[in-house]
C-alpha cells in the first residue's frame, strides 16, 4: 500500500497542485477542427431494450492490426460519425451528417481477450474518501450510470461515457430507456436532506443522488456491427440529462499525442465494480496509440468503462492550467506483439472529428465547437 505522503502527492497532482514548478509547461495544441452538421433525421421503430448490460468490452485487433487497416473513406467515415438519438420516451431518430473542411480523417478499425484480469502486478489505484476530495473538482465530475458504468460531467447538463453501456452493437441495453445518473452527495447523520451543513450535522459518508436522462446519442460507427466487429474506435455516448446538475464539470479536447502529454500520463476516475460505493482514481503511461485509441495500463475493473481519461496542460490562449476530457475508457485487449500476447486497457481518443461532433451534441450550434 502507497505510503501516507505518496498518497497524497498523487491526490494534489489530481487536484492541480504540483510541488515544484517547472519552466517548461506541456501546452494545450491548436487544432483546426471540422464541421459536423446533421443533414437529415429518420424516424425509427422503437427498440427492444433487450440486451444485458456489459460493464466492459473487449476486441481482437490490436495496435499492429489496427494500424494496418485500411482507412475508411470519406462516405465510411460519414456513416461512421451519424448517429442515433434515443429518448426517454422510447422513441429513437437516426440522424445523417456532413461533414465540412475536412482535415486529417478518421480512421476506423480495432480490438482477444480476457474478461477479468485488468490489475497490472501491484494495484495501483487509490479509493478517493472524504468529501473534501470526492465533492470537488476533478473528482467531482465522475458519475455514476444506472447500468453500472461511469460516466464524466461535461456540460451543465452532458454526461460522456462509453457507447458499450447503453448499446451492445446490436440492440439497446436493458435499462437504457430509463437510464440515470448518480452523484454523489453527502449522507448527513441526523437525516436532514438540506444544503447547509452544520456542526450538528456533518456528512457522515455518501449516497447517490439520481438524474434521469432525456436522451442519448450513440455514432452508427458503434452501432453498425457488434463490439468484436467494429472494435472500440466509436465506442462513445453522450447523454443529455432532464435538468441540470449544477457541479462544475470538465471540458472535452482534442487528444494531444501520446508524446505531447505531461509525462507521457493520463488520468481517470471511476466506479470500479470491486470496490462498491467508492470512486477510484488512477493513473499511467501511454504504451501504444492509434489515430483512435490509447493503449495503457492503467489498472482497472469492470465498471470503470465510461470514465472520462484527461490531462492537465497550459491553456496559452487563457494563460492558465486548465484539464480537458482526451478519452473515454473503454475496456480491455489481449494483443498479440510480434507472436507474444500482452494485455492493454484501451482508451478511445477523442479526434478532431468526434470533438467536433460531440461539442455539437451539446452546444448545437458548429460555430462555438471550431477550437478543440
Amino acid at each position: 500500500m502507497a505510503g501516507l505522503p505518496t498518497l497524497i502527492l498523487l491526490l494534489c497532482a489530481a487536484n492541480g497542485v504540483t510541488p515544484s514548478s517547472s519552466h517548461w509547461k506541456p501546452t494545450w495544441p491548436s487544432y483546426r477542427v471540422p464541421v459536423i452538421l446533421p443533414q437529415s433525421t429518420l424516424n425509427l421503430d422503437k427498440p427492444q431494450f433487450d440486451a444485458e448490460a456489459r460493464l466492459e468490452v473487449v476486441s481482437p485487433c490490436g495496435p499492429t492490426c489496427h494500424k494496418s487497416s485500411p482507412l475508411p473513406t470519406y462516405e465510411e467515415v460519414k456513416n461512421y460519425l451519424s448517429y442515433e438519438t434515443l429518448y426517454a420516451n422510447g422513441s429513437l431518430t437516426e440522424t445523417e451528417v456532413g461533414i465540412y473542411i475536412l482535415s486529417n480523417s478518421g480512421d476506423g478499425s480495432q480490438g482477444k481477450s480476457r474478461t477479468k484480469r485488468q490489475i497490472y502486478g501491484y494495484d495501483s489505484r487509490f479509493s478517493i474518501f472524504g468529501k473534501d476530495f470526492l465533492l470537488n473538482y476533478p473528482f467531482s465530475t465522475s458519475v455514476k450510470l444506472s447500468t453500472g458504468c461511469t460516466g464524466t460531467l461535461v456540460a451543465e447538463k452532458h454526461v460522456l461515457t462509453a457507447a458499450h453501456c447503453i448499446h451492445d452493437g446490436k440492440s439497446y441495453v436493458k435499462g437504457a430507456q430509463k437510464l440515470r445518473v448518480g452523484f454523489l452527495k453527502p449522507k448527513l447523520k441526523d437525516g436532514s436532506k438540506g444544503a447547509n451543513i452544520t456542526n450538528s450535522a456533518m456528512p457522515e459518508k455518501m449516497k447517490f443522488q439520481w438524474i434521469r436522462v432525456k436522451r442519448t446519442h450513440v455514432p452508427k460507427g458503434w452501432i453498425k456491427g457488434n463490439a468484436n466487429d467494429i472494435g472500440m474506435d466509436y465506442d462513445y455516448a453522450l447523454l443529455e440529462l432532464k435538468k441540470p446538475h449544477k457541479r462544475k464539470f470538465m471540458k472535452i479536447g482534442v487528444s494531444p499525442p501520446a508524446r505531447h502529454l505531461p509525462g507521457g500520463r493520463i488520468h481517470f476516475s471511476g466506479y470500479d465494480n470491486d470496490r462498491p460505493g467508492n470512486l477510484v482514481y488512477r493513473f499511467c503511461d501511454v504504451k501504444d496509440e492509434t489515430y483512435d485509441l490509447l493503449y495503457q495500463q492503467c489498472d482497472a475493473q469492470p465498471g470503470a468503462s465510461g470514465s472520462g481519461v484527461y490531462v492537465r496542460m497550459w491553456k496559452r490562449q487563457n494563460h492558465k492550467w486548465e484539464r480537458k476530457i482526451i478519452g473515454i475508457f473503454s475496456g480491455h485487449q489481449w494483443v498479440d506483439m510480434n507472436g507474444t500476447p500482452q494485455d492493454f486497457n484501451v482508451a478511445v481518443r477523442i479526434t478532431p472529428l468526434k470533438y467536433a461532433q460531440i461539442c455539437y451534441w451539446i452546444k448545437g450550434n458548429y460555430l462555438d465547437c471550431r477550437e478543440g
